[in-house]
């Protein structure tokens, strides 16, 4: 029973690194794949919806990811600290579509980037054999 719930774990977490790498490749290239169409207002206004649409894709599988990580860690700083980021990373996703307020995307970045240093620590620190398993980590 142990191992199969430590393969949940784990694979969540690996989940959670993917979603956020991807999802800050997706970020770092949207300027990059469109900065040769000219733009009215951003750099990436012209951008298809499709392609827009993989914020919210990468979004969702990090919330799976999320939920399971904190589901099953026994720390709950890392509880904590995961939904925080998520959090904020669904806060400045969503308001780069609706553009309530004009944030830097190197927030989003930022963001994006702690929150896959979040599951790579979640994931490190726990692969240990006795029941004290993140006890004492963040």
């Amino acid at each position: 029973m142990e191992s199969s719930i430590k393969s949940y774990f784990y694979q969540s977490d690996r989940l959670g690194v993917l979603a956020s790498t991807l999802c800050l490749i997706h970020c770092l290239a949207t300027p990059l794949i469109f900065v040769s169409q000219t733009c009215a207002v951003t750099c990436c206004a012209s951008a298809p919806i499709w392609w827009l649409g993989f914020d919210y894709f990468f979004l969702t599988i990090s919330f799976i990811s999320v939920r399971r990580s904190s589901q099953i860690t026994k720390s709950t700083i890392m509880k904590y600290a995961l939904s925080i980021c998520w959090g904020l990373l669904f806060i400045l996703i969503l308001n780069e579509s609706i553009e309530v307020y004009l944030v830097s995307k190197n927030l989003l970045y930022f963001v994006a980037i702690v929150l896959s240093g979040l599951h790579i620590y979640n994931l490190l620190s726990c692969q240990c054999n006795n029941k004290k398993c993140c006890t004492n980590s963040i």
